[in-house]
């Protein structure tokens, strides 16, 4: 597992770990929000500098469906008038993003490749297990756990895909 990936995949499992730490639904909000913007820049990136057309079309698809989820989010949490709350998570998640693009932005061809794929792997499995562990368990609005609870099947065929392009590139790096 990479450095950052690392740091991200802390960054989410901490609040489970803990056990004592809860976390509210504005919380929650904030962290659903900057999870799937960290991928959604991630994925620009590849989008943008991929060598091999399957990785370029995996970031293509990881900006259109967390756009997605994020679009439906935002519209839950308007609707529901629950402001998202910047909370110790969502700030590493964010500052895990930004060194996994400043990491990716160093690498060209197969390098990049690999270092993006091997952090979609990482980071999707750490999605899951936050989702599963502290984020549907912790929210208490019956239609935010819904939203989450539905968008989960995605996070695991997302998982899914990166690990068969990690497999057509050569396996991870870990």
């Amino acid at each position: 597992m990479t450095h950052t990936a690392l740091i991200i995949a802390a960054a989410l499992a901490v609040p489970a770990t803990a056990g004592a730490q809860v976390v509210n639904d504005a919380q929650i909000a904030s962290i659903v929000g900057t999870a799937n913007q960290v991928d959604i820049d991630a994925g620009t990136l590849a989008a943008e500098r991929a060598s091999r057309p399957e990785v370029k079309k995996f970031g293509e698809l990881m900006v259109s469906d967390h756009a997605s989820v994020n679009k439906a989010a935002v519209e839950l949490v308007t609707k529901l008038k629950v402001t998202p709350q910047d909370n110790p998570t969502s700030q590493s998640l964010k500052a895990g993003g930004d060194k996994n693009l400043a990491n990716l932005k160093t690498l060209k061809g197969a390098a990049f490749d690999k270092a993006y794929v091997d952090q979609e792997v990482a980071y999707h499995a750490a999605v899951i297990d936050a989702v599963d562990k502290v984020l549907i368990p912790g929210a208490s609005n019956a239609e935010l756990k819904a939203l989450l609870v539905k968008v989960r099947p995605a996070f695991v065929a997302h998982l899914e895909h990166a690990r068969k392009v990690q497999a057509s590139l050569g396996g991870s790096s870990e």
